[in-house]
């Protein structure tokens, strides 16, 4: 079979894949065919069967699989097909016998990860901490290094300082430098949650990555001006980027919280535990 069974391509929508399958000794034989086992074009039906599934505790129904008839040509058979839709893909081609044996090559299906169009080349990505910004930034480090020392002694005492947040209106303001004269393309933003400034905190500024709402702007990023909120932030931070033909890619922590998150007090019986009852925690830098 060519691509290779267990092998991994990379398309783009607009391309196409060509498949081939060929017996050992040759040319076909009288009464055999080809057909092609893939669920290629069908990500709406395969998307859909994935969340049934998962939702219902059920495997993978395998519905979006179908089987695609392969032309005879002088070398065995072969079939080519559009990548037209974004998203991974299996396919494997298998014999029919006189009788309707399936004989099936050896090995895994074949994957196809289809990417967008767009993201053929000039891909640089930008990645972006807002709260570095503003009045926290500065060219060697910290801005303001004379906080330094008081900082420290109220920390020996307990108290959790936060520094001044850079704001997504910070952010906005560096896009000229970053998609103009870096040139860069895509803008990566760090999670935008809340974060913890109690327990498992992660430094001073608490880890983006230990989100305490996945559905929510953390405050410190937005401005106070009464007139918009934190989702409204996004979407000014958003459509300016869009305007200078450039994407945003935000960054989602989807398999675990911060302590103390909306989804562990509201659905505790939805995280992993240890055998002794207590919460399990994902290890980050020998950091629970």
């Amino acid at each position: 079979m060519t691509p290779a069974t267990g092998e991994r391509i990379q398309r783009f929508v607009g391309d196409s894949v060509r498949f081939s399958l060929q017996l050992p000794d040759g040319a076909p034989a009288p009464g055999w065919s080809a057909r092609l086992r893939t669920n290629l074009g069908r990500a709406d039906l395969l998307r859909c069967e994935i969340i049934q599934a998962h939702t219902r505790g059920l495997p993978v129904a395998g519905a979006s699989w179908r089987d695609l008839p392969m032309e005879p040509d002088p070398s065995g058979w072969s079939l080519e097909l559009p990548t037209a839709e974004v998203g991974y893909f299996k396919a494997k081609a298998f014999l029919l016998d006189p009788q309707g044996w399936q004989h099936w090559p050896d090995g895994p299906d074949l994957g196809i990860s289809v990417h967008p169009n767009a993201y053929r080349s000039a891909n640089t990505i930008y990645c972006a901490f807002p709260r570095l910004l503003g009045q926290s930034r500065g060219p060697t480090g910290p801005a303001t290094p004379d906080l330094e020392s008081p900082i420290r002694r109220l920390e020996t005492f307990g108290h959790a300082v936060v520094p001044p947040s850079g704001k997504i209106r910070d952010l906005i303001r560096c896009l000229p430098h970053i998609l103009d004269t870096l040139g860069c393309r895509i803008l990566h933003l760090l999670p935008v949650n809340p974060t913890p400034t109690t327990y498992a905190r992660f430094g001073r500024f608490g880890s983006p990555y230990a989100a305490l709402d996945l559905t929510a702007v953390d405050p410190a990023l937005v401005v106070f001006d009464k007139r918009s909120t934190g989702i409204e932030r996004i979407c000014e931070l958003t459509s300016a980027v869009h305007r200078r033909g450039a994407r945003v890619v935000i960054d989602i922590v989807i398999n675990h919280t911060g302590w103390g998150s909306a989804l562990q007090e509201k659905h505790p019986e939805w995280f992993l535990r240890n055998a002794d009852g207590s919460f399990a925690s994902p290890g980050a830098w020998n950091n629970t």
